[in-house]
């Protein structure tokens, strides 16, 4: 393991890349901790925080492109994620302020989030040719 790429990354990956693996961690003991405690409320304001920096630093990490290609070509698929993440963090709050016999339904959001924003979009970030890859295989 070799953190140097991502010490020299720009500060947005750098805080994209490090909210992230709070988040994982984070979301992890939320999944595994007793829920509805006054810890598992507040950790999850947190994450929610956590999240929401994951998901906006992620639309300003894009690759240049040339004069000429469409604007939305500086984006990858891995993207998708950042949509899937927004909507899912406004889902599950909005779940949340309604209160209520539906206040259990807000975890379905955020697991959702957890699973595909931090398991699946992690993983594509660990793929050859990525940051991550480089930082945690060598180059």
């Amino acid at each position: 393991m070799n953190l140097t790429p991502l010490l020299e990354a720009s500060w947005v990956v750098q805080v994209h890349a490090f909210a992230a693996m709070a988040g994982f961690v984070l979301g992890l003991v939320q999944l595994i901790a007793p829920k509805g405690t006054l810890p598992h409320r507040a950790l999850g304001v947190v994450w929610i925080g956590i999240m929401s920096i994951v998901a906006g630093t992620s639309i300003f990490i894009y690759r240049e492109i040339e004069p000429g290609e469409p604007f939305w070509a500086r984006y990858s698929f891995i993207h998708i994620f950042t949509i899937v993440t927004i909507f899912g963090i406004v889902s599950g709050i909005l779940i949340l302020l309604r209160g209520g016999p539906s206040l259990k339904r807000h975890a379905w959001p955020f697991i959702s989030v957890f699973i595909g924003g931090l398991v699946i979009a992690g993983g594509f970030a660990f793929a050859p040719g990525r940051l991550m890859h480089e930082v945690v295989f060598g180059g």
